[in-house]
């Protein structure tokens, strides 16, 4: 069979059509669902409303505080996962003694599910019979409200998303990093450049594109955290840990309210869609100047 003979299309076409329809109707009929008033318990029939769903959630400040909790868990962890991946990217890429266990050790967290993570976070976290709080105390130091004070809480979720998802940072920055050409750096070194003045120099300009996808690639995924919530503090105490993911997970499969998780939803996506518009336009005068 030639490259252009038509026979092909018999083979493609309908295996394009069915991941087509496949991934096109849930999202259409998602979108038909948040002009409606939708709920499955008490059974009531669907009535269209308009954007009411939509001015409904706008003007909930429930919905506010989701974004701005989802929004500080993403990028207070993704900058810290950065700069902390970077950094030890950087010392794996030096072929340290050692180098093969120490990859292997940092990657490990990112194949641990992340409920099985926040299940065994809970437990060392615990207020009452948690390791670390019993560790306090047997040195003289009151108990730590980890996961029972709103900030605490918070910075737990932070830390436990950090520990996980800094071997992801790592792996591509390492790759990137081993990728970059020896004779830059040994022209550097000719020129005396100390390692301060190659790594914002050379290193960092360098890495600025695959870094930005790194970011890029954490927040976007960072915005959809529901599980390490939902098993950590379910969104507590009171809603000062629920994420949007959890909010509409709330509505959704425990409310039954479908018309309102369907608009939460696609408010969810334009939240995302405009914060990563803002994201590259921001980052596009610096990606052309080290192109």
């Amino acid at each position: 069979m030639t490259r252009d003979d038509p026979v092909k299309h018999l083979f493609l076409w309908p295996a394009f059509l069915v991941v087509l329809a496949v991934a096109i109707f849930p999202l259409i009929y998602s979108l038909a669902n948040s002009f409606m008033s939708l709920r499955l318990v008490p059974p009531i029939p669907a009535r269209f409303v308009g954007t009411s769903n939509y001015a409904d959630l706008l003007s909930n400040p429930r919905f506010w505080q989701t974004v701005r909790t989802t929004s500080l868990i993403a990028f207070v962890s993704v900058a810290l996962q950065f700069m902390i991946g970077f950094g030890i990217a950087l010392a794996l890429a030096k072929r340290v003694k050692g180098v093969e266990f120490f990859r292997v050790t940092f990657l490990m967290p990112m194949l641990v599910a992340p409920v099985a993570v926040a299940l065994v976070a809970r437990q060392l976290l615990n207020p009452t019979m948690g390791p670390l709080n019993e560790l306090a105390t047997f040195f003289g130091f009151p108990n730590l409200p980890y996961l029972t004070e709103a900030k605490w809480a918070l910075g737990s979720l932070i830390a436990v998303e950090i520990w996980q998802w800094t071997p992801f940072v790592i792996l591509l920055l390492l790759a990137g990093l081993q990728g970059l050409p020896d004779d830059v750096y040994e022209a550097a070194e000719l020129e005396n450049a100390s390692p301060w003045q190659q790594f914002w120099g050379i290193t960092f300009p360098m890495m600025l594109p695959i870094s930005a996808a790194v970011i890029f690639i954490r927040i976007v995924e960072s915005f959809k955290i529901i599980d390490t919530v939902f098993v950590m503090t379910g969104g507590g105490p009171g809603i000062a840990t629920e994420t949007l993911t959890l909010f509409a997970y709330q509505e959704g499969f425990k409310k039954f309210n479908l018309g309102y998780t369907s608009a939460l939803s696609f408010l969810f996506l334009a939240v995302v869609l405009i914060l990563s518009l803002v994201y590259l336009a921001l980052l596009k005068p610096w990606l052309e100047k080290y192109k």
